[in-house]
């Protein structure tokens, strides 16, 4: 099971409508932050170092359902910091869910036994949970002992409610293939999620760890280690059968950070969630005001070792579109 049908057809007829439309850039996924707060303390994040006063902010739902309808993204991901402390989180799911937009709540799921209720199962939301490894490697990478257990626990929960439940696990350099592939024949065989999805993790400046972040050589071998053997179709990725290729190294891309962008309590980040260039005050104008060809991969040497879903799953997304084997490839997936 790859991306949901109703999901597939509807972003496709939305890229053929920006095609039609002749557009060059558009927003495929918001990734839509409303608070920095945060109940973990994660190596690889750095979301909680922002000072205390904005910790505590928190986005009216109005003014993250107006970012959303300002950039049009048909696919909304709601990230933060833990989206479920904020105190209308379901009010915000809902009114997106409303207008017909697909969103993917990630959270680290510890405290869905107390919002689970105020939540229903649609065709237009999943939960994204954030699974870095099996459990001594998953509590290790969120700093905390039993997180890995109480997770496994919830998502057990959800699914017996009907929910949709996708993963996202980031892999660093403690990383080896042998614990890649457990993690996840785990994840997809033994919890049986709907989704997964996967990222090299990337050297967030913010984030207390520095250590341990993958560069392209290290991920690209990391990766057709993990999928040899045809192990990767065995598999239920949200990704592209591109961006698979893409970590693995067999095709390159350029980046594409302005089709996911980042809405915060700051305003549009630039380039993207993971750099900050400032902050533009509507979309138009971070589309407009943003260099778009300063940044990627052999551009900005901040960029030299990102292969992160953000920029290139994107384009991955839209060399897909644009080529009728890769667009039959994608929907046998």
């Amino acid at each position: 099971m790859g991306i949901p049908m109703r999901q597939a057809i509807r972003v496709g007829a939305y890229l053929v409508k920006q095609k039609l439309a002749r557009r060059d850039k558009f927003a495929l996924t918001l990734e839509l932050e409303p608070l920095f707060a945060c109940n973990l303390a994660c190596a690889g994040c750095g979301k909680i170092q922002h000072p205390a006063s904005v910790l505590k902010q928190r986005m009216p739902v109005e003014q993250a359902v107006a970012a959303v309808e300002e950039c049009g993204a048909p696919v909304v991901s709601i990230a933060g910091g833990e989206p479920l402390m904020h105190p209308e989180i379901e009010v915000i799911v809902d009114e997106l869910i409303k207008r017909k937009k697909f969103v993917y709540l990630c959270t680290n799921a510890l405290l869905l036994p107390r919002k689970i209720d105020k939540f229903r199962p649609s065709p237009y939301f999943a939960w994204a949970v954030h699974i870095d490894g099996l459990e001594e490697r998953h509590d290790a990478s969120v700093c905390k002992s039993g997180v890995f257990a109480q997770a496994v626990d919830n998502i057990k929960e959800v699914q017996h409610r009907g929910f949709r439940v996708t993963t996202n696990s980031t892999f660093f350099t403690s990383d080896t293939p042998q614990s890649v592939v457990e993690v996840l024949e785990f994840l997809n065989n033994d919890l049986k999620v709907d989704q997964m999805m996967l990222s090299p993790a990337y050297a967030y400046d913010k984030a207390p760890d520095q250590d341990h972040f993958l560069g392209v050589t290290e991920t690209r071998e990391l990766f057709r280690k993990v999928f040899a053997d045809g192990r990767r179709g065995k598999w239920r990725f949200n990704h592209s059968p591109l961006f698979l290729d893409f970590l693995e190294g067999r095709v390159d891309f350029q980046c594409t950070a302005w089709a996911i962008p980042s809405y915060s309590l700051y305003g549009w980040q630039r380039p993207c969630y993971l750099m900050n260039d400032g902050y533009a005050s509507s979309y138009q104008e971070l589309l407009a005001d943003t260099d778009w060809s300063a940044y990627g991969r052999g551009r900005d040497p901040r960029c030299a070792n990102c292969m992160a879903h953000c920029g290139y799953e994107p384009t991955a997304v839209l060399a897909t579109m644009s080529s009728l084997r890769e667009s039959i490839r994608a929907l046998r997936g």
